[in-house]
C-alpha cells in the first residue's frame, strides 16, 4: 500500500494547525488541508482577540492551560509572534460562588485574588461592580490571527505541507487508511491516502464526517452565529483593560436580564470587546447572513450602558463568528479507526489550542 502521508489533517483552524504543528514537531508525515485559506474569517478562529481565561474549577481543565501556556510561549520563540499578553481577567457577578473557585483555582496552580466591589472599581473604572470579585493576574488576552498562522508556519517549517483552498469531497475510511479526494482552487480533483486523519473543521464537522463517510458517537454539535462587539474606549485605552467574565443571575434584577454570561476584554487598536455566549441564531456555515441580529445587537449595547462606563455604548462595531457547542461544553475528542475529532469547542477552545493538538496527535500516533 503506497500514501501520501502518514497523517491528514483536515480543517486549518486554530485546532487544525495546532495539531499540525504538534504531529510535525515529533517528526511525522503530516499534511494539512484547508478548504479556505489559512486564517480566513468564515468560521471560529479570526479575529485579533480571545481571552486567556484561567477561570475554570476542573483541574484537569486547570493542567491543560499550564500546557497550553508553556507551549504558546514555545510557539512565539519559533516563529517571533507576540500571541499571549497577561493582562489579568477579573470576574464577577452574583451567579458564581467565586471564593469557591478561588479556591480550585489557586489548587490548580494559579494565583488569585478576592477583591470587594470598591476595591475593584479603583482598580478598573471601566467596570462596574456591584459584588465580590475575582481576578487571576495570570491570566490574558490571545491574538487570534497571529496564532493560526503561527501554528501553521511553525508546522510548515518542520516539513508539513499545507494545502490551502483544498476541500475534501469525498472520502472512504478503511481499516488502515483513509483515502480523499480533494478539488482544489482551480476545481481539479486529485486523491489523498494517509494512514490516519485528524477532523478539525469547527462548523462544518458534520458535512466532512459525512463527506467521509466516517462514524462518531458524537454529542449534539449546535452551530450558531455569534455577533459580540467592540466599543470604543473612553479610558483607559483598550491595552490597559484586563479581561473579564461577568456571570448573571435570575434572581439578581440587575443581571436576570442577561442571556447569558457575558465575556470581554480590550483590543488595541480597536477598543473594548463584550459578547454574550453562544445565544446566536443556529445557521448552517455556507449559509450565513454575516448581519447582526438586532435584538441581539441592542442586548449587548445596552450591557455597555449599563456595566461598561469607560466605553462609548453608542460606538459599536459588531464582529460576526460562529460557535460550535456540545450541551454540556464539553469538547468532543475521539478516534474512531484510522480517524480522530476534535469538536465542539463552545466558545471557549481557542486557549486550549496547543493541548488540544497534542491530544490529538496523542490519537493517532498511539
Amino acid at each position: 500500500m503506497s500514501v501520501d502521508a502518514e497523517v491528514v489533517v483536515i480543517g486549518g483552524g486554530v485546532m487544525g494547525t495546532a495539531t499540525a504543528w504538534q504531529l510535525a514537531r515529533r517528526g511525522v508525515d503530516v499534511v494539512l488541508v484547508e478548504r479556505f485559506g489559512i486564517g480566513h474569517r468564515y468560521g471560529a478562529s479570526h479575529g485579533t482577540s480571545r481571552n486567556f481565561n484561567l477561570g475554570y474549577e476542573d483541574p484537569t481543565l486547570l493542567a491543560w492551560l499550564h500546557e497550553a501556556a508553556a507551549d504558546w510561549r514555545e510557539l512565539e520563540r519559533v516563529t517571533g509572534a507576540q500571541l499571549l499578553t497577561r493582562t489579568g481577567i477579573v470576574n464577577h457577578g452574583p451567579g458564581r460562588d467565586y471564593a469557591s473557585a478561588a479556591v480550585d483555582i489557586a489548587a490548580g496552580g494559579f494565583l488569585t485574588e478576592m477583591l470587594d466591589a470598591a476595591e475593584a472599581a479603583r482598580r478598573w473604572p471601566g467596570l462596574r461592580f456591584d459584588g465580590p470579585a475575582l481576578y487571576t493576574p495570570e491570566a490574558g488576552r490571545l491574538h487570534a490571527d497571529r496564532a493560526v498562522l503561527a501554528f501553521s508556519s511553525a508546522a510548515a517549517k518542520l516539513g508539513a505541507r499545507v494545502l490551502a483552498e483544498t476541500r475534501v469531497v469525498a472520502g472512504a475510511v478503511l481499516d488502515d487508511r483513509v483515502n480523499l479526494v480533494v478539488r482544489d482552487a482551480g476545481g481539479v480533483e486529485h486523491t489523498l491516502t494517509a494512514r490516519r486523519a485528524v477532523v478539525t473543521s469547527g462548523a462544518w464537522t458534520t458535512d466532512v464526517l459525512a463527506a467521509l463517510g466516517a462514524t462518531f458517537a458524537l454529542p449534539p454539535l449546535r452551530v450558531t452565529q455569534e455577533q459580540p462587539a467592540t466599543f470604543a474606549a473612553l479610558a483607559p485605552a483598550p491595552e490597559h483593560w484586563p479581561g473579564f467574565n461577568h456571570a448573571p443571575s435570575p434572581d439578581d434584577p440587575t443581571t436576570a436580564w442577561f442571556p447569558t454570561a457575558v465575556y470581554g476584554m480590550g483590543v488595541p487598536g480597536e477598543g473594548v470587546k463584550a459578547g454574550w455566549h453562544g445565544v446566536g441564531p443556529v445557521v448552517h456555515p455556507d449559509r450565513r447572513t454575516y448581519l447582526p441580529e438586532p435584538a441581539l445587537a441592542e442586548s449587548v449595547r445596552r450591557y455597555a450602558r449599563e456595566w461598561l462606563p469607560g466605553v462609548d455604548a453608542d460606538r459599536g462595531v459588531e464582529i460576526s463568528c460562529t460557535y460550535t457547542s456540545t450541551p454540556d461544553a464539553a469538547f468532543a475528542l475521539d478516534r474512531v479507526g484510522p480517524v480522530a475529532l476534535g469538536a465542539g469547542f463552545s466558545g471557549h477552545g481557542f486557549k486550549f489550542a496547543p493541548t488540544i493538538g497534542r491530544v490529538l496527535a496523542d490519537l493517532v500516533t498511539r
